[in-house]
């Protein structure tokens, strides 16, 4: 006697009996919260199925944290008070009122000094290292020449640990259960992460994620039981933690990917919207009243000439074109036409998300084209382009600011528009976070389109549109039509560059 079973999305698969119409057990675990169905056909010796049984359910959303300390306490406090379970007490070596990360809701975190004494406890286990747990966290070190703990419980066979240690090739974050390590990630000085581990009792795993991506290959552990106190910032045979932390969660069950991700997500913080539908002293406004582009000779703001005629209705009336987005857009002549803010608008050195509707006047551009660039001290920390010669848009990314340095170049192949259509929606972004650049044309990125960036560099010059720096100084002028100018602090998720370019900001929920 054998049964196949399927649920909505999978898993699907035949199991056995030992006995003819005796029952089994299969392991599921639901993925996301909200109805399911599980389909069950029975089959038998001579391979005759039974008829489909179906059972519905709903699946409810994890629970919180076991244990949950914001560790956004007041300044001179002693201890750090506990979202769920039980506050933990501080070392002298721990402070509060400290930074947190951009877009984590994360208010302050504490600082800890990496001596003996930088350290907090409930003095009490968090979790049960026997049974499935997770342990999480946002840090941000202070130095990664040196093993460095960021939670652990227990040490040896029966313990469990988050932190940083020093590889063979660099840093990388590190989740230890029962001795058997996963690592992966590149910690930097001074740049917030968010680390989670997670052993799953049921498969013997453990796996570690980065800023909400699976990091590492996942190894088998077989832990036992500790009563040891679960600790922050201390470790068994490491180091202790010198630098920030916030947000440690301890949980008694599996955190999903979906979760992860979600834990690990920074939002992005709008730099300016520039819908480049008026201007006026030779500025064109941004949407919130911060630093508008200035206009260059050769740049317009195109606008529907006033009429009180209908084409459709008046065979004199003549048409004339729409602007690409609302009620203007930007033409620049190819020549001279550049629009610019007078300061940077993005740091180039952490993540960061511009985006733009362009329309290119020629079938056959005679040479590059650039229609976004914010440029260092001698070149352009990013700059997207229309190259001819390969028919395709481009990202150039320098990989330091000097002369003649190696880019990084990602692409996507597209005709020129020679003046027709409503033009196209590209955006870059740079993720410091998983160290990748994407260049989306009309809300897709590929794999062509997509390029490891390790380090990115601040760049001082302001934000440009339609031109970008060459080896004579500012060229590869744009000519042909540019709107909806946005920017944010952070990297845009895939699902929110298709937002972008329609005369709105996306939800970013």
């Amino acid at each position: 006697m054998a049964y196949t079973y399927g649920f909505i999305g999978g898993p699907y698969g035949t199991v056995r009996a030992q006995q003819a119409g005796g029952a089994v057990t299969i392991p599921f675990l639901p993925l996301a919260s909200g109805p399911q169905r599980l389909t069950v056909r029975a089959i038998d010796r001579a391979g005759r199925s039974s008829g489909q049984s179906a059972y519905e359910f709903n699946v409810k959303s994890g629970h919180a944290p076991v244990s949950q300390w914001k560790l956004a306490d007041p300044a001179g406090t002693t201890s750090a008070a506990a979202e769920t379970g039980t506050a933990a007490r501080a070392g002298s070596g721990v402070t509060f009122a400290g930074a947190a990360p951009d877009g984590t809701g994360l208010t302050s975190t504490a600082h800890l000094d990496g001596g003996d004494q930088a350290f907090l406890t409930p003095d009490a286990p968090a979790v049960d290292t026997h049974g499935t747990f997770a342990v999480s966290a946002w840090v941000r070190p202070e130095r990664t020449d040196r093993d460095m703990a960021v939670v652990s419980q227990g040490a040896g066979s029966t313990g469990a640990g988050l932190g940083l240690r020093r590889g063979d090739e660099g840093p990388v974050w590190s989740f230890t259960v029962a001795g058997q390590e996963v690592s992966g990630g590149a910690p930097e000085t001074g740049e917030w992460a968010h680390v989670l581990g997670l052993y799953d009792a049921e498969t013997g795993l453990a796996q570690l994620y980065v800023n909400g991506h699976e990091a590492g290959t996942k190894t088998k552990a077989e832990p036992t039981r500790t009563t040891d106190a679960f600790r922050i910032g201390q470790g068994s045979g490491l180091s202790a933690w010198q630098g920030d932390i916030g947000d440690v969660r301890a949980y008694d069950r599996v955190v999903v990917p979906a979760e992860a991700t979600e834990l690990g997500y920074r939002k992005p913080k709008s730099l300016g919207h520039w819908s480049l539908e008026t201007a006026s002293d030779g500025a064109s406004p941004e949407q919130s009243g911060r630093a508008p582009l200035k206009l260059g000779a050769g740049a317009t703001v195109y606008r529907v000439p006033d009429s009180s005629c209908l084409p459709e209705l008046d065979p004199d009336c003549p048409v004339v074109p729409l602007p690409l987005v609302g009620d203007g857009h930007l033409q620049l002549d190819g020549e001279t036409g550049y629009a610019a803010t007078e300061q940077p608008v993005a740091d180039t050195s952490g993540s960061f998300t511009i985006g733009a509707v362009v329309r290119l006047a020629d079938a056959e551009p005679a040479h590059p084209m650039t229609v976004l660039s914010q440029a260092g001290e001698h070149t352009d920390a990013f700059k997207v382009r229309y190259q001819p010669s390969e028919h395709a848009w481009q990202l150039v990314m320098p990989v330091k600011d000097e002369r003649g340095a190696a880019e990084t170049v990602v692409s996507q192949i597209e005709s020129a528009d020679g003046g027709e259509g409503q033009g196209h929606r590209l955006a870059v972004v740079y993720d410091d976070a998983t160290d990748q650049v994407k260049l989306y044309l009309d809300g897709v990125a590929g794999t062509s389109a997509t390029a490891d960036f390790p380090d990115g560099w601040h760049s001082s010059g302001p934000l440009q549109v339609g031109r970008g720096h060459t080896a004579d100084g500012w060229g590869e002028y744009l000519h042909g039509d540019v709107d909806e100018v946005q920017a944010y602090a952070g990297a845009l998720r895939d699902r929110d560059i298709t937002g972008l370019g329609w005369g709105t900001d996306p939800c970013l929920c």
